[in-house]
């Protein structure tokens, strides 16, 4: 699984739920934008930690991300 289809399964799952709001992950909106018309685009790692920490994400949810987030760190 991409990073990309990754982050929007608990992405999608979390604001489905009401548990956050687009504004509340401190994603920019030019951010967003690129994650969702860019397919490798993925977050710097300190941003990624934020946006994890502020979805309230698992520790395995926040390693998975990570992990699909470092083959794209590699290229």
């Amino acid at each position: 699984m991409t990073f990309k289809q990754l982050f929007f399964r608990y992405y999608d799952k979390k604001v489905t739920s009401g548990e956050i709001s687009f504004s509340r992950t401190g994603i920019r909106k030019d951010e967003f934008t690129r994650l969702c018309t860019e397919e490798d685009f993925v977050f710097d790692r300190q941003t990624l930690e934020q946006i994890c920490t502020r979805m309230n994400l698992t520790e395995e949810e926040t390693q998975e991300l990570f992990e699909a987030a470092g083959r794209l760190w590699k290229k």
